[in-house]
């Protein structure tokens, strides 16, 4: 890579950043928290996450959980229900259609899939969303690339890659797979609170010495 963190060692800087942020309360965390009970609320929460604040999927997740916490009772409420119960997350009709949908495979297959090729077979089901079922309600090494990983591990010089898919490859290649589960939540929770879009806050950030985007932005 051109350029990467100074005495690189990607995992010591994990466990950095993971430490830095715990005084932040990075909206991730308690998000996580909150899904963590059966497979079936966690997919179905991770799906409401996508394109959404955390806070925003928490607070629908619970409003539709409520209401209806089994794929049984998903079809019972029905679509429209499930619509009302989950807005305003974004893209919420597509959302519920696809919900509708899936609750309906998972009472043929009797159990939310815990492999990525069945995952990734459900509609809306995408290769981040798979890779966060399967590390958060299965406990598999599992990289989810969303667009904080992405963005964080090319700024810290871990990736070059111009696809999640990719990042995701070369974070592998970089991490033993102990720590895979750890990546998403950590850099998520970073790039919610200090290494943001726009405007990161790069004057209190703990890696600011070393950060070769810190350190190209000064030199412009």
């Amino acid at each position: 890579m051109e350029k990467e963190l100074k005495g690189n060692n990607p995992v010591k800087t994990l466990k950095k950043i993971e430490e830095f942020i715990i005084p932040f309360n990075p909206p991730v965390q308690a998000f996580e928290k909150s899904i963590r009970n059966t497979p079936f609320r966690i997919l179905i929460s991770i799906l409401l996450s996508s394109r959404t604040k955390d806070t925003v999927t928490k607070g629908a997740s619970k409003k539709l959980f409520n209401i209806a916490d089994t794929p049984e009772k998903m079809l019972k409420i029905g679509e429209q229900k499930i619509k009302e119960l989950i807005y305003p997350v974004g893209f919420y009709k597509r959302k519920a259609k696809n919900i509708y949908e899936i609750c309906k495979k998972l009472i043929q297959i009797k159990k939310v899939p815990d492999n990525f090729i069945e995952l990734t077979n459900l509609p809306g089901v995408g290769r981040k969303t798979a890779n966060l079922v399967l590390s958060l309600a299965f406990n598999k090494p599992s990289i989810a690339v969303d667009t904080h990983v992405f963005r964080i591990s090319k700024r810290l010089g871990w990736a070059n890659g111009k696809k999640p898919e990719i990042i995701e490859q070369e974070l592998k290649k970089m991490f033993p797979e102990i720590f895979w589960n750890k990546i998403n939540q950590t850099l998520v929770g970073f790039g919610q609170t200090v290494c943001k879009p726009q405007k990161p806050l790069c004057n209190i950030c703990i890696l600011k010495k070393d950060c070769p985007y810190n350190i190209q932005k000064k030199d412009k």
